[in-house]
This record gives structure tokens, C-alpha cells and sequence, in this order.
């Protein structure tokens, strides 16, 4: 629920970051920090996004996952598997090859993610149409990340995304019925999603908009690509499953850009890469765009094909699928399989309104928050405005914040540091010692090395 603390599935290892400052300079919602030599996390900020995962260069950040062995807890061991996924191996390894070699990795079933995006399409149509139309535009709720964002630098346009579930939460909650209607007990069912990025991780640990989620685990998709393709490569003579259960054409570029916006009604623009979404929900918000009557928005450069946990290249991928799709048509078996029950899941395809949790917010009490926002734009005025990140912070407003909350010294900043030495205020020694509190002493000279 969106009262509960947020769930991150990113985790820096102290031992073995080198404060190098990557990772700052490009999460997009000012969440890191560099104190004694090592990047630290602002909870409250990080929406999961796995730019800093991408940016470092020592592989000091990682990216949660559940113990994989954790499937043989379970009878029945359901693997949700989205489109990417597929899209990862080459032409001439068949869907049907590793589709039985997930299973051959300790699986019994298998769902692909987008199964329900047929129904999600036309319910997101009639949403859209019911819809205020002073209250465009309707941001999709497919990308955790991009939730997250919105609750905590957009509060604002909370009130515009779409409260229906994404395909993967309507997908876990059709298999659990389709098991159980067959008389499984629901205990033994483990149902696991093999996820392309930090945030679909965090989105299941604490969900936003649902009190709980209905998927057990998660396998993060580079560990379960290494083991299908072992598999594949070492025994290419295994017999091939069939799917019982295929998707659609349209549920093929579901996760890709504009694989959704394309078939919704109105007008539907599809933007990918977080910084691009910042920027466009800036302008959004500020009304100087209006008239759309529906947003795709991605956190990854080529949607989830450009997943963090993906081991192909996104355009390759991308382009894969998009052939997939291009010579396939809707199968009617899936379709009947899961027609069967689309009033059940129509009847609990809603979630509950989303709330915002502003990172801007410097205090709970009004009060102290304005004086906290006073102090802050007087550190501000003081300060070089050049956003160089040697105090450890990513710019200077990042920085005067951190002054205003009493976790910065304004001393910090290495331009205050030289002029307050001209005057005599500071020494070169404390100075030295100022920014070995930010960067570590490991990158200073000690008085009993060489210079």
C-alpha cells in the first residue's frame, strides 16, 4: 500500500564502491550521495529506475532478487515470462526450445506476462472514455518506475494515472484462478516473475495502489536467460514442448514503445528513457502540453527491452519481437482460455487510488518545512551554482537542501572551502579534512606518503 516504506531492490555494496560519482551524476531523481568516499541512498528519493546499476563502473550496485532455489518450495512453480524475454535469443533458437528449457530448469508452468493484454486494451479504452476530460491525460500504469517517479517528483499528476492493473499483476491473478479452479491446492502454488529491471521487483515487494501482491518471488532474467541458454546449448537434441498457451500479436509489442499507445483511442504518445519522461511531464505539468488523451510512459530507452537485467542488445530484441508480432495472429485458444474468465478479472482489475510521497517535501509540519525551504534558498544564493558534485551532492540545490535538512555543512562546498581559507576562517588542513569526509582518505595524500 502507498503507506508503507518503499521497497528497493537496488543495494550498493560498500566494499566494493570506489566513490566514483557515476552512479550521482545520472539518477535522475537526485537519490545518491558520495559521503567518506562511498555513494549512499536517499530512500525517500529512488524510484528503482537502475540508471546508477547501468552507470557503474565496478558493478558495486546489484540488483535484489529472491534465491532461485526458493521455486522448489512449491508443487506447482509458475514462471511469468514477458515478450523480452523471448526476444533475447536469436532466430534460430525457437520459442518452443526455450520454452522447454525453463521448464527443464525446474518449472511445471509457464504464463507469458501479456496473455491479458487483449482484455487490458479494451478495458483501458473504456476507462479512457469514462474518464473526466478535464482530467487528461491518462498516464498507463505499466511502468513501476514511472509510478514512483510521479509519486515523488510529480505529485501532481498522481490523479492521472489509469488505476487498472498492468498485465502482469491481471496475468498472476489468471493463473492462480485457472490452478486452482482445476482443484490445486492454493498453498502449493508458487508463482514467480522473471523480471527485466529493478522496479517490476520493487513494484511486486511493496505494491503501490494493492495491499498485497499475487506473485510469490522474483527471478531476475539474466540469472534464468544464462541457465535456458546452457541448457539449449548443451543438449540440442531435447525434445520440444508445446505452449498450450501463446500470445497475441498485439501482446508480442505490448512492452515495447509504443506497444501499447498504438492501440488506444484518442491521442496516444509513447515516451521511453527516464530523462526523456522528466522532461516531457515537466513540460505536462507545467500545462504547457496539453490535449493527449493518453500516455505510455517507460523508464527504459526502448522499453523493457532495454530492461537492466536483459542480456541482448534492446534493438535487436525490439526488432525481433516486432517480426514475431508481424507474422503472427491472435490465438484462439489462449483467447478462449482466458475469455473464460474475464469477468472475474474485469471484477478485480482496478487498484486503489495512488497517492503522492513528494521528495520535495523537506518537513511533515508545514511550519518547519517553510523554514527549511527559507534556509535553503539562502544556502543557495551563497553558493557557486556551478554543479560541480565535489560536496558529495549532485547539483547546488541538491546540495542547499541537504544543508536546510542537517545533513550537509555549507563549508562543504570546495568554493566556500578556498575563499573562507583566503580569509583565514578555515585552515588547508581542515579544508583536506572536509573533503575527505566526502570522498574518503584513500583518494588524499597522507603525510607519510610521497607527493
Amino acid at each position: 500500500m502507498d503507506s508503507r516504506h518503499f521497497h528497493h531492490a537496488l543495494k550498493i555494496s560498500d566494499e566494493i564502491c570506489i566513490g566514483c560519482s557515476h552512479c550521482m551524476s545520472v539518477c535522475p531523481t537526485e537519490a545518491i550521495r558520495i559521503r567518506a568516499g562511498k555513494a549512499i541512498l536517499y530512500e525517500n528519493r529512488c524510484v528503482d529506475c537502475g540508471e546508477c546499476f547501468k552507470a557503474c563502473p565496478v558493478s558495486a550496485i546489484s540488483i535484489d532478487q529472491d534465491d532461485y532455489n526458493r521455486i522448489q518450495n512449491f508443487r506447482y512453480r509458475i514462471a511469468l515470462v514477458p515478450a523480452v524475454f523471448w526476444g533475447q535469443f536469436p532466430e534460430e533458437i525457437s520459442r518452443e526450445q526455450v520454452y522447454s528449457a525453463i521448464l527443464a530448469n525446474g518449472f511445471t508452468h509457464i504464463y507469458e506476462v501479456e496473455l491479458s493484454v487483449d482484455l487490458l486494451a479494451s478495458e483501458i479504452n473504456a476507462y479512457r472514455k469514462e474518464r473526466n476530460p478535464e482530467k487528461k491525460p491518462v498516464i498507463s500504469s505499466f511502468c513501476p518506475a514511472v509510478i514512483r517517479l510521479i509519486q515523488v517528483k510529480f505529485p501532481a499528476l498522481t490523479e492521472n494515472i489509469m488505476l487498472l492493473k498492468p498485465p502482469l499483476d491481471i496475468t498472476a491473478l489468471y493463473c492462480r484462478k485457472e490452478l486452482t479452479d482445476q482443484g490445486i491446492n492454493p498453498a502449493e502454488i508458487g508463482v514467480f516473475y522473471i523480471t527485466p529491471c529493478a522496479a517490476k521487483i520493487a513494484a511486486i515487494k511493496s505494491p503501490v495502489g494493492e495491499d498485497y501482491s499475487m506473485i510469490t518471488g522474483v527471478i531476475n532474467m539474466d540469472i534464468l536467460y544464462n541457465k535456458v541458454f546452457k541448457h539449449i546449448r548443451n543438449d540440442r537434441s531435447a525434445k520440444t514442448a508445446t505452449r498450450e498457451q501463446t500470445i497475441s500479436a498485439k501482446g508480442l509489442e505490448w512492452t515495447l514503445t509504443h506497444g501499447e499507445a498504438k492501440n488506444i483511442s484518442g491521442r496516444s504518445l509513447a515516451i521511453d528513457e527516464i530523462h526523456n519522461v522528466i522532461e516531457f511531464l515537466e513540460k505536462l505539468e507545467s500545462n504547457e502540453i496539453g490535449d493527449i488523451d493518453f500516455l505510455e510512459l517507460r523508464a527504459c530507452d526502448e522499453s523493457c527491452a532495454g530492461g537492466a537485467l536483459l542480456s541482448a542488445n534492446r534493438f535487436l530484441i525490439a526488432e525481433r519481437l516486432r517480426n514475431y508480432s508481424a507474422k503472427s495472429s491472435i490465438d484462439t485458444k489462449t483467447s478462449q482460455n482466458i475469455n473464460k474468465y474475464t469477468d472475474y478479472l474485469l471484477r478485480r482489475i482496478s487498484i486503489q487510488e495512488i497517492n503522492p510521497r513528494s521528495m520535495m517535501k523537506l518537513d511533515e509540519n508545514m511550519e518547519e518545512a517553510m523554514r527549511k525551504m527559507d534556509k535553503s534558498g539562502q544556502m543557495l544564493n551563497c553558493l557557486p551554482l556551478t554543479d560541480c558534485g565535489a560536496c558529495g551532492a549532485p547539483n547546488c540545490q541538491a546540495f542547499a537542501n541537504d544543508i536546510a535538512q542537517g545533513e550537509a555543512d555549507i563549508r562543504q562546498c570546495i568554493f566556500i572551502q578556498k575563499n573562507r581559507e583566503q580569509t583565514g576562517e578555515l585552515t588547508p588542513e581542515e579544508s583536506l579534512d572536509m573533503l575527505r569526509g566526502i570522498w574518503g582518505s584513500e583518494k588524499f595524500f597522507s603525510n607519510n606518503k610521497k607527493q
